[in-house]
């Protein structure tokens, strides 16, 4: 099962029970203050989602590691570049 097929399931569950819960599909005779409760909730999700994603990518952002190594071969690279570019007549 794909990430997506397994995000999809989870998203129809909670979906669903939040349907069932908030329109009193299968006649549960809930008492009202859980309908009322549950009608934010997808209002509710959607923003824990978004705090929770916005806090991973600044966590990833703040322990990301450097690659000097990686970084040193680009710019030989570059500088092997310009110098073939000069060679042809470009000047830089």
């Amino acid at each position: 099962m794909t990430k997506l097929l397994e995000w999809l399931l989870g998203v129809s569950l909670v979906l669903a029970a939040w349907a069932v819960v908030s329109f009193d599909l299968l006649e549960l005779r809930l008492p009202q203050s859980y309908r009322e409760a549950a009608w934010p909730m997808p209002l509710y999700l959607l923003v824990s989602f978004g705090c929770y994603s916005l806090g991973t990518v600044g966590y990833r952002v703040a322990t990301f590691n450097d690659c000097d190594e990686a970084s040193a071969e680009l710019l030989g690279q570059i500088e092997e570049a310009k110098q073939d570019l000069r060679k042809k007549g470009l000047k830089i």
